[in-house]
């Protein structure tokens, strides 16, 4: 009989604890109940705060709910979109317009860009000194280049919606949609009055990250343009096919023509600007302490003794102006055309959990002498050419290039 009882006080015991776990994990939202033929199925989940921080998670569930009981529409309560909203918030509180969270829609779309095709209008964007909206570049050939958008136009309307507080998914969203589908862009042009409505027809872009054509110059000399677009998946084999294309025809000199281009891989900038440099430091790698990792040349270039010039504007961000600020520093080359747009930090970019993905700020970048290039401080060209405006046949900048390679 005492064993029973014994048995008993243990069972009480058990139960009792399990009560009193199971109600303090209830008051703390950390519990998934699932009831499976009246069968009580408990999994408690709990991630410490961290120790410096001094926030009670309460106050999120407590809106949580009087959201969920209270708000009038109740169709607009997607818990997804709720649960997603808050991770958005959270990352855009830092104040960087670079460091997002993606949803698995933005996410896929991020890598569809990178990939190198994609519905939309051909716009790569970015923000001002004063985070608004920008584009930073129309890619060639596309709808937003036929329409005339600029460099550094601002996107002040999408759809009638004021951008301003935008995050960059956010954006990219709205724009893009499918082939056929119309957007209506208000944009300003520094220099203009008013504001101007676009249209826009989307189409399938595809962007191919670098294409050659042959120059002569005043004298006859032969020379290669070769235009990088873009630093994406493809283009390092993209480049190995045009390089070994221009060293069979024997020339006199290379323009690299970077205009427009606003970026892509770290990685990708490295490689192309070994291209052209032997040995030494491609970009300067800063991070939050101040420390700074250098990355160098990682193999042996083939075009290091070849007479150059590199074509730079206010579209070039990034990834392009980390390759044109390497070979200035380095005299490997003088930039011709305009100030470059000024993107000095570095994304890391992460896949999470059910599609989703974030791209944080963890560093900023400078060229091989020091020199960061954020915001207004772009990269200073060696030759200011401006673009003809009002002639799109003329290209004073690939002329200028081409003249002094003679």
């Amino acid at each position: 009989m005492k064993n029973f009882f014994q048995k008993i006080d243990a069972k009480v015991v058990l139960i009792s604890l399990l009560a009193f776990l199971l109600g303090w994990q209830l008051g703390h939202k950390d519990v998934d109940l699932q009831w499976t033929n009246f069968k009580p199925t408990v999994s408690v989940i709990n991630r410490d705060v961290p120790s410096d921080v001094n926030i009670d998670f309460k106050l999120f569930w407590d809106t949580w709910d009087l959201l969920s009981k209270t708000y009038i529409d109740k169709k607009a309560l997607d818990p997804e979109k709720l649960f997603y909203g808050a991770i958005s918030g959270m990352v855009a509180a830092v104040g960087d317009p670079y460091t997002v969270f993606l949803p698995p829609d933005q996410q896929k779309s991020t890598k569809e860009e990178l990939s190198g095709s994609f519905d939309g209008v051909g716009i790569e964007l970015g923000f001002n000194k004063d985070k608004r909206l920008a584009v930073i570049s129309p890619l060639d050939g596309t709808p937003a280049q036929k329409a005339g958008v600029k460099p550094g136009d601002l996107i002040v309307e999408i759809e009638g919606k004021d951008t301003n507080g935008i995050t960059l998914p956010e954006a990219v969203k709205q724009i893009r949609g499918p082939k056929g589908t119309s957007v209506v862009l208000t944009t300003f042009r520094d220099g203009d009055s008013e504001t101007k409505k676009v249209t826009l027809t989307r189409d399938t872009i595809i962007v191919k990250s670098v294409s050659v054509t042959y120059k002569s110059t005043p004298s006859g000399k032969e020379v290669a343009v070769i235009k990088l677009s873009r630093f994406g998946e493809r283009t390092d084999d993209e480049w190995n096919q045009i390089v070994s294309e221009v060293l069979s025809k024997g020339l006199d000199g290379i323009i690299l023509d970077v205009r427009n281009n606003p970026g892509g891989y770290l990685e990708g900038a490295v490689y192309i600007a070994s291209e052209f440099l032997e040995g030494g430091d491609v970009v300067l790698q800063e991070n939050n302490q101040g420390a700074q990792t250098p990355y160098k040349v990682n193999r042996a270039g083939r075009l290091t003794k070849i007479p150059m010039k590199v074509l730079i504007n206010k579209g070039s961000a990034s990834a392009s102006e980390i390759v044109a600020g390497a070979l200035q520093d380095r005299k490997r080359a003088q930039l011709i055309g305009e100030k470059s747009f000024g993107k000095g930090t570095i994304q890391e970019a992460q896949d999470l959990t059910v599609g989703t993905g974030i791209h944080i700020t963890v560093a900023k970048w400078l060229t091989p002498n020091g020199r960061w290039v954020n915001d207004t401080e772009g990269l200073e060209v060696d030759v200011t050419v401006e673009d003809e405006k009002e002639d799109a046949i003329k290209d004073p900048q690939l002329e200028k290039a081409l003249e002094l390679l003679d």
